[in-house]
């Protein structure tokens, strides 16, 4: 099965609502690579990469997010390079 890697910008209000621990949850539950971070101008960023099926439900799944979160849009691109190894959680940016 062919790899797919995406960088996500996520928008709304997705920070102070646990979003970032909601993703990596997420994101180990489903075998995903990658990481998860805050940005200063209060979105989330995001990289996942996987089987191209479980990345596109994962960037799916960002739409809800957390209970708590009221997601306005998110934005995927592809990326060339695969992340490798166990997802993390970032510093913010």
């Amino acid at each position: 099965m062919a790899v797919r890697t995406v960088h996500v910008m996520i928008s709304g209000r997705v920070q102070g609502v646990g979003y970032r621990a909601w993703t990596a949850d997420e994101a180990v539950a489903r075998g995903l690579s990658g990481w998860v971070r805050n940005r200063r101008d209060g979105g989330v960023e995001a990289v996942f990469s996987g089987q191209a099926a479980t990345v596109d439900a994962m960037v799916a799944a960002c739409s809800g997010g957390p209970p708590l979160a009221a997601v306005r849009a998110v934005d995927a691109e592809e990326r060339e390079l695969a992340e490798e190894g166990a997802f993390r959680v970032l510093p913010t940016v």
